[in-house]
Parts: C-alpha cells; sequence; structure tokens
C-alpha cells in the first residue's frame, strides 16, 4: 500500500461529493486552486488550527499514488511540504472515510493513521 494523505472536509460536502461522483475542493481549496492534503504528522495541526471546534466534519484517506494528475508537494506552514491537487478526485478512490468527532474539551478524536 502507498503511504497515506488525509483531506478534512465537512461531512455535508463528502457525501455531496460521493453522490455526484467528484469532489473538487472545499471552499478554502476552491479559493486557492488546488485540493490540500496533509499527511499523517501535519494533519493533527490542520485540525486544530483550521477545524478547532468543528464537528459534522470527515477525515478521509487516500493512497498517495493514486491521483491523476499527480500531487504536488508544496511547501507550506514553516516550510514544511504537503500534497497539493490541482485537479478532482472521485470520492470512491478514498482508502477510508471516518466522521471525526469531538471530545469533551471540543478536540478531535483521530482513528490510527497509517503511513
Amino acid at each position: 500500500m502507498d503511504r497515506l494523505i488525509y483531506k478534512i472536509l465537512p461531512e455535508w460536502l463528502w457525501f455531496a461529493s460521493l453522490k455526484q461522483g467528484l469532489f473538487t475542493g472545499a471552499e478554502v481549496d476552491l479559493a486557492d486552486g488546488y485540493i490540500h492534503f496533509s499527511t499523517r504528522d501535519t494533519v493533527k495541526e490542520t485540525a486544530a488550527k483550521h477545524f478547532a471546534g468543528q464537528d459534522d466534519l470527515m477525515l478521509v484517506a487516500f493512497e498517495e499514488k493514486s491521483f491523476e494528475p499527480p500531487l504536488k508537494w508544496e511547501p507550506s506552514r514553516g516550510g514544511q511540504l504537503f500534497p497539493h491537487l490541482y485537479g478532482a478526485v472521485k470520492p470512491d478512490t478514498a482508502h477510508w472515510a471516518e466522521p471525526l468527532l469531538l471530545d469533551d474539551d471540543g478536540k478531535h478524536i483521530f482513528p490510527d493513521l497509517e503511513a
């Protein structure tokens, strides 16, 4: 299995994408011109920084090498490289999708993340 990368998005948008058969991005993705993904090492920070206290979210895992066109790894927070997709995603190619729930303190509860 290839390395997994992760997308956090509103639950309604994930289910709408499944129904449509295509995910073109969340609002921030559309504004930036690419779909933002995170790695196992950055996804928790992404959740805390951009989705703090938000519920009704999904965490979706994709195999890194499954994209056409391929991902571009570009610097973002603190110079870290993040995977960006300049294209759309077929949601049925997801490795898995899970609700990203909140604990009693309003922090996201993550499933075990694979490399």
